[in-house]
C-alpha cells in the first residue's frame, strides 16, 4: 500500500502561533503510567518507556504532571511542583526528543479527586465542598481567595520549570474532572464569588490559568513554545457541562492565542453523555465552532492509518494517539515505511517486556479489559 494513501497523516503542519513545526499529524496523548517515584521524580522504568516510543508522533506529551504537592492525585505521578524537580523532567523532555520528536509536558491539579495526603494532614480541595458522584473520594474542602490565587500562580512555575527543563510546550489539563474542570463544572462548582456561579464566572479559573502560562512563557521561554489546553465536553451528572457551555468555553479560549485546543474523548465519533439521541460527534461540534481559530486535536478510538485519514478528512488537522501507541510503538515507522498491515491493534498480554511497559501501568491496562483490545 502505497504512502499517497496515507497523505494526510504523512503532510507538514505548522502550529499558527508559536510557528513550531512537526512533519506528520500525530501526536502521542498522555497516558497516565502510574510508575513515576514517591518523591515525584521519573523512574527509569519510566525513561524507557518514553524512549520506546520517542519515534512514535511528531508531538509527544507526557503523563500529567501536578503544580502543587497537594495536586497529585494518585501514587505514581511525575511532579513539576518545585524546582527540585527540574532535572527529573529535563530527563523526559529530552529522552522524548532524542529522534527530533517535539515534547509537551501536561500540567494539572487533581483537586477533589486527590487522596487524602497524610504528610500534609489536608483534606482535598476543589471550588466548592461537593464530592464526585461517580468516584470513591471524600467531601473536598472548599478553596480559599488566597488558595486559588496560589494555584492560578503555580501553573505559571511550573510552566517556567518545562521551559528551563528543555520541553518545547506544555498541555494545561483542563479535561477529566480534575481542578480546572472542577471550577467550570456547575455540578462541583457551587460557589457565589467571581469564581463561580454563571457560565461567565465559572470560566474565570481557567482563563486565569491560561493567563498564568503565557505570562510565563513571555517571561521565560527564549526560543518557540507551544501551549495547548485539553478539554472535556461533557459531564453525565445533573447539574453537569452541557456542550453548550463547552462551546462557550472553547470561544473564549479561542481567543487567548493559545496553539491547540485538545478533545478528550473515549472514541472521537462518540456521540452525547448526556443524551442517547444526540449522536453527533462532539469534536467534530467544537471544531465547526470554532471555524479554524485554534487547530483541534482529536483523540479516542484511533487504531489504524485509515481511521486517522478518515478524521483528517473532515478537516480537523491533527490526531492522538494513545492506547495504539502502547500496542504499537512503531505505528509511524510503519506507515512511513509502507507495511501500515504490520500495525498491531490488540495488546499481547505476554509482551509486556517487549513493549517496555512498566509493570504498574501493564497491571492497569489488564485490569480495563474494555479499555484496550487484548489479542
Amino acid at each position: 500500500m502505497s504512502n499517497s494513501n496515507f497523505k494526510n497523516i504523512l503532510s507538514p503542519f505548522t502550529f499558527p502561533v508559536s510557528g513550531i513545526k512537526l512533519d506528520s499529524r500525530v501526536v502521542m496523548a498522555p497516558m497516565t503510567t502510574f510508575s513515576g517515584n514517591e518523591d515525584g521524580t521519573v523512574s527509569d522504568s519510566e525513561i524507557v518507556y518514553y524512549r520506546k516510543r520517542n519515534k512514535g508522533a511528531e508531538l509527544l506529551i507526557t503523563a500529567c504532571a501536578y503544580v502543587t504537592r497537594e495536586g497529585k492525585g494518585f501514587h505514581g505521578q511525575i511532579g513539576a511542583h518545585t524546582d527540585e524537580m527540574i532535572p527529573s523532567l529535563k530527563r523526559i523532555a529530552d529522552t522524548l526528543k532524542e529522534n527530533g520528536g517535539k515534547a509537551v509536558i501536561q500540567i494539572y491539579h487533581g483537586g477533589r479527586m486527590c487522596p487524602p495526603d497524610e504528610l500534609l494532614d489536608k483534606q482535598s480541595i476543589s471550588a466548592s465542598a461537593v464530592a464526585a458522584e461517580r468516584e470513591d473520594t471524600q467531601v473536598p474542602r472548599k478553596m480559599t481567595e488566597d488558595e486559588i490565587i496560589k494555584t492560578i500562580q503555580a501553573y505559571g512555575d511550573a510552566t517556567r520549570r518545562a521551559i528551563e527543563a528543555g520541553f518545547d510546550g506544555v498541555e494545561i489539563h483542563g479535561a477529566n474532572t480534575y481542578l480546572i474542570q472542577q471550577f467550570f463544572s456547575p455540578h462541583s462548582n457551587r460557589r457565589t464569588d467571581k469564581w463561580g456561579g454563571s457560565l461567565e464566572k465559572r470560566m474565570t479559573f481557567p482563563l486565569a490559568v491560561i493567563n498564568a502560562v503565557k505570562q510565563a512563557v513571555k517571561e521565560n521561554a527564549k526560543t518557540p513554545f507551544l501551549i495547548g489546553y485539553r478539554i472535556s465536553p461533557e459531564e453525565i451528572e445533573n447539574p453537569g457541562i452541557t456542550i453548550e457551555d463547552t462551546l462557550e468555553l472553547v470561544e473564549a479560549i479561542s481567543k487567548k492565542q493559545l496553539d491547540y485546543l485538545h478533545v478528550s474523548t473515549m472514541n472521537f465519533w462518540s456521540g452525547s453523555l448526556r443524551d442517547k439521541n444526540d449522536t453527533a460527534s462532539r469534536t467534530l461540534l467544537i471544531y465547526e465552532k470554532l471555524n479554524g481559530s485554534i487547530p483541534v486535536i482529536a483523540v479516542g478510538g484511533i487504531s489504524t492509518p485509515g481511521d486517522a485519514e478518515k478524521i483528517l478528512k473532515t478537516g480537523i488537522p491533527l490526531f492522538a494517539l494513545g492506547r495504539e501507541l502502547l500496542i504499537e510503538p512503531n505505528w509511524l515507522d510503519k506507515v512511513k515505511n509502507e507495511t501500515p498491515e504490520l500495525i498491531e491493534t490488540g495488546l499481547d498480554v505476554n509482551n509486556q517486556k517487549g513493549l517496555v511497559i512498566p509493570i504498574p501501568m501493564w497491571d492497569s491496562l489488564l485490569t480495563r479489559t474494555g479499555w484496550i483490545t487484548l489479542k
